[in-house]
């Protein structure tokens, strides 16, 4: 006769997959740690103030903690007035990516014609080239449209808040158009068949219907561009000139001298400028999850 079963075929699958699960979770935690180091380390030099950093050392124990380099970057570095920029140039850049993206996703996925790969491949290939390979050419270009005294008192793009949000939907439209294309995709084409039948006209079936049906692609992408553009610190810094027009991202240049920088004062800034960012992120949290994952389990 034989002995009894040392374990039934579950109750091995699941002893042979806690040392799998175990990996894993240290992976994932090592991960999370060493990207959180940055951040922490931020948060504990800008509660210090510089004279104990540097009379004891950035890697001792603090003898006091405070607010003060807070209210010195506040104050400084001007970052209400940058903040305000930033605010101007982010919010018509990323409403103006997504309604362009949008209209090309929905002109190349509910009308069939013979280009419309080619145009979608078009508009992605633009993600490709790098910054810094288009600065010349974009920077004699600016320099020779020009625009009216009320957009821009140096009458030309160059030097104009304009010109940052025109690059800045012309170089993110690629991304947004692939992923709003790959998401309407997953929406049946009956929805616009029987529209079209009940007399609603292109423009209408665009704003009334496939629009509302984006919503947690649309929160997405709007999370992913509002801090790509408001985190963005090359185009500003190439294409406008003067420095009252810059956005928060150039404030903190003001808190470094000539001939002294002040680690703790320009950390406590970086945090401050983070925050935005943040607030972004968690108000649209949960349809940012929802527009990443949705798709995910169809065939």
């Amino acid at each position: 006769m034989t002995g009894p079963a040392t374990g039934s075929g579950p109750a091995r699958t699941t002893a042979r997959r806690a040392p799998r699960d175990t990996g894993r979770h240290l992976l994932m935690g090592t991960v999370s740690v060493l990207w959180l180091v940055p951040l922490l380390w931020a948060v504990y030099t800008s509660l210090r103030s510089y004279g104990d950093t540097a009379r004891h050392g950035y890697f001792s124990l603090p003898h006091r903690f405070g607010l003060g380099n807070f209210t010195d970057a506040w104050t400084q570095s001007g970052m209400p007035h940058f903040f305000l920029n930033s605010v101007l140039i982010t919010v018509p850049a990323v409403l103006g990516t997504l309604l362009f993206s949008a209209a090309v996703a929905f002109f190349v996925t509910r009308f069939d014609f013979r280009l419309n790969l080619a145009l979608l491949m078009l508009f992605t290939a633009g993600n490709l080239l790098p910054a810094q390979v288009l600065i010349t050419p974009l920077y004699r270009l600016y320099l020779l449209v020009p625009l009216p005294p009320w957009m821009s008192d140096s009458l030309l793009l160059y030097n104009s808040a304009w010109g940052i949000i025109a690059i800045h939907i012309a170089y993110q439209c690629g991304f947004c158009t692939f992923v709003l294309s790959n998401y309407m995709k997953t929406i049946p084409k009956e929805i616009s068949e029987a529209a079209l039948v009940d007399g609603a006209q292109v423009w209408r079936q665009f704003f009334q219907i496939i629009l509302p049906l984006c919503r947690p692609a649309f929160a997405a992408l709007a999370t992913l561009e509002s801090i790509w553009i408001y985190n963005d610190f090359f185009w500003p810094l190439t294409l406008i000139e003067t420095g009252d027009k810059r956005p928060i991202t150039s404030a903190l240049a003001n808190l470094q001298g000539q001939y002294f920088t002040n680690p703790n004062l320009i950390a406590a800034g970086a945090l401050m400028t983070a925050i935005p960012t943040l607030l972004v992120y968690f108000a649209l949290q949960r349809q940012f999850v929802s527009g990443l994952t949705i798709g995910s389990g169809k065939g």
